[in-house]
């Protein structure tokens, strides 16, 4: 289940909803982002259990501002965040954005 996300409004109501969730930002121009955006493709694809999501950093600025802020995660894309209860308990950016390091963040933060 992968789902774009726009808003601040939708990414708050996703906290409420899920207690677990992968959230991606993704820029439409880089070749690093393009591949971590197929390997988290790929990821969600083998694990379709799992609630997971994304931005495009070009069409929804403010929320992937909001989170870097509100998690103090320095913002970078291609980025792979993983969500609990509220809170970021795990990221990765560039090339460590493997459907590996996905998979195993999950399992070592259940």
């Amino acid at each position: 289940m992968l789902k774009k996300v726009d808003t601040i409004e939708q990414f708050n109501e996703i906290i409420k909803e899920d207690s677990r969730f992968y959230f991606f930002k993704h820029s439409l121009t880089c070749p690093i982002s393009q591949a971590a955006y197929k390997e988290y493709e790929k990821f969600t694809a083998d694990h379709q259990e799992i609630p997971a999501y994304y931005l495009a950093v070009q069409d929804s600025r403010p929320l992937s501002n909001e989170i870097a802020e509100r998690f103090d995660i320095k913002h970078e894309s291609p980025q792979a965040i993983l969500f609990s209860d509220g809170k970021a308990v795990w990221n990765a950016s560039h090339w460590k954005i493997t459907n590996r390091s996905l998979t195993m963040a999950w399992q070592e933060n259940e």
